[in-house]
């Protein structure tokens, strides 16, 4: 309860600093900043323990209010280096860091980075960081819709590792090289002595188009159970008209059926996002996905035909506050297979709504 408690004061925070600063600078090198997110769900196949799909990690409880995501961040900027601590709590915390280690679960982030040349961008960081796959964070606010896409749920939110990377002088490119510990891990798995490999590539030709490629290779399982992972994600956002932006994504994903098995297991999800913004206060988005995994490597139904499955999205957001919104989504899936229970009964659909409440600074 004492988190919650915590987070709720910090909330209270949020909202009488909201119209004054996006952030708290001590001094021109260390910054603080933090982020608080209520939502409530209503999911129509009504869960009894409102817990609702294990393929989902995010605003994932039914029929209450409750914390998606609560943040303190401190960051340290100088020229030649960089660091970031983060600690949070929520039901985001709850259901991504499950399999981490005690204390370790309200960690978000906690790295160190060293500039290596004098006159590049170059640099080496080390830590726990954000992940370098997707198009879509765990930080509701900067997502273009409300939840998070199948793809994003499904793959890696954070990583702990290093990584070299190097930013143009221009600004247009980035590019990045990682050794990880796993697929979305702080720890290893018991009995897992393997190094997984990261690459990204971001390409921003001007202010409106970022195109991105990045992959992960590596094995997440126990020595005995080793099957190797061979993952690529590609997006595109680009700023069609000043008030119209659209991204479009597809992830991609192999994985051994057995340890050296030449079979492999296949999944691909393509997506598409679009946003208007109307004025200063509303805006408009919706989503189109499909996420195929008939064979269970990352979500296993158990069923004939495996996890395949649509999605579609509306939302609707209206700035409060300069620092605080309030958003709106109704969400459903279709899937090839009855996967989805309701009244003790498996259906082909699933349908619920979601509001949050977001502030920051």
């Amino acid at each position: 309860m004492k988190k919650y408690l915590v987070i709720s004061a910090l909330l209270g925070l949020f909202l009488a600093k909201a119209q004054s600063s996006d952030s708290l600078k001590v001094n021109n090198k260390v910054t603080f900043s933090a982020y608080a997110e209520l939502f409530y769900t209503y999911d129509f196949n009504e869960p009894a323990n409102h817990l609702r799909q294990n393929f989902l990690y995010s605003y994932n409880r039914h029929n209450e209010f409750n914390l998606n995501l609560g943040l303190i961040k401190a960051n340290y900027q100088s020229e030649n280096l960089r660091a970031n601590v983060a600690l949070m709590a929520g039901t985001y915390a709850q259901d991504n860091m499950a399999a981490e280690q005690g204390a370790l679960q309200y960690v978000n982030e906690a790295n160190i980075g060293i500039k290596i040349s004098k006159n590049k961008n170059l640099w080496i960081d080390a830590g726990i960081m954000p992940s370098h796959i997707g198009w879509e964070s765990a930080i509701g606010k900067d997502n273009i819709n409300l939840t998070r896409s199948f793809a994003a749920e499904n793959s890696p939110y954070f990583e702990t590792g290093a990584k070299v990377s190097y930013t143009s002088d221009n600004g247009k490119w980035f590019v990045s090289g990682l050794v990880l510990n796993g697929w979305q891990r702080i720890a290893k798995p018991e009995g897992n002595q393997s190094i997984s490999f990261g690459h990204q590539i971001t390409y921003k030709p001007n202010d409106k188009i970022i195109l991105n490629s990045s992959s992960f290779i590596g094995n997440d399982k126990a020595k005995a159970e080793k099957r190797m992972r061979y993952f690529h994600d590609l997006y595109g956002s680009f700023q069609l008209t000043e008030q119209f932006s659209a991204l479009f994504g597809f992830d991609i994903g192999t994985e051994q059926k057995a340890k050296g098995s030449e079979q492999y297991n296949i999944w691909y999800s393509p997506n598409v996002q679009m946003k208007y913004q109307f004025d200063h206060k509303w805006a408009f988005a919706g989503r189109l996905e499909y996420y195929n995994d008939k064979n269970g490597a990352i979500i296993n139904t158990g069923t004939s035909n495996g996890f395949q499955t649509f999605g579609y999205s509306l939302n609707i957001d209206y700035a409060i506050l300069k620092n605080v919104v309030f958003r709106t989504e109704a969400r459903g899936f279709t899937s090839k297979d009855a996967i989805f229970v309701k009244n003790n009964e498996f259906q082909k659909g699933n349908f619920f709504i979601t509001t949050s409440l977001a502030a920051w600074f």
